[in-house]
C-alpha cells in the first residue's frame, strides 16, 4: 500500500475536481470547501495521492476540538480528569474516491491520522469521528471507536487505543 500511495498535506496541485467517493456531500466538501478550512486553519486535509499517476485517492481533515465529559461514555468517563471537556483532535472528513475500493485505502488513511495526531506536539487524549452516515459509522466502531451518549454518529478513541491499532 505504502509504494503505491504518498499521504501528504493538501497542496494546490492536487487535482480535486473529478473526485468522486459516491457521496454528494463528501465529493462537494473536497472538491468546493476544503480549501477555504484550510486556509483558515478550521482544519488541516492531507491527501492519498497514487504515486504512477498523482491521481487523489483519497482525503482526510483534522480539526482540534473537545468533547463534552458528559458525553463520553461512562467507562471512559471515569477515568478521566473532572474537567468540563475532554481534549480530542476531529476526524471532521475522511473520503476514499470510489476506484479504489476495497484496496485498504480507507483503513490506511484512518491510521495515518491517528499517527499524525499521536506524534503531534499537542495534549489531545481522543480522537473522534463524525460519520456521516450509518457506514462511516460502522467504519470506525470496526476498529474500536465507540458512539458518544448523545450523539451516536460521534464516535470515540482515547489517542493511546489507537495507537495500539497503528503500532507494530
Amino acid at each position: 500500500m505504502s509504494a503505491r500511495f504518498a499521504i501528504e498535506p493538501l497542496a494546490k496541485a492536487h487535482k480535486r475536481a473529478d473526485f468522486s467517493c459516491g457521496n454528494d456531500r463528501i465529493d462537494s466538501y473536497f472538491r468546493e470547501t476544503v480549501s477555504q478550512d484550510v486556509k483558515r486553519k478550521y482544519a488541516t486535509c492531507f491527501v492519498a495521492r497514487e504515486i504512477a499517476t498523482d491521481r487523489v485517492a483519497g482525503f482526510y481533515t483534522l480539526s482540534s476540538s473537545n468533547v463534552p465529559l458528559n458525553e463520553v461514555p461512562e467507562a471512559l468517563a471515569k477515568k478521566l480528569p473532572r474537567y468540563p471537556t475532554v481534549p480530542a483532535v476531529l476526524i471532521g472528513w475522511l473520503g476514499r474516491h470510489s476506484d479504489y475500493a476495497g484496496q485498504g485505502l480507507g483503513e490506511a488513511l484512518l491510521f495515518d491520522a491517528i499517527k499524525t495526531v499521536a506524534t503531534a506536539p499537542i495534549g489531545a487524549h481522543a480522537i473522534f469521528a463524525d460519520a456521516i452516515d450509518d457506514g462511516a459509522a460502522a467504519f470506525y466502531a470496526a476498529f474500536g471507536f465507540t458512539p458518544l451518549v448523545r450523539r451516536p454518529r460521534t464516535l470515540y478513541l482515547p489517542v493511546t487505543t489507537a495507537l495500539s491499532l497503528v503500532s507494530p
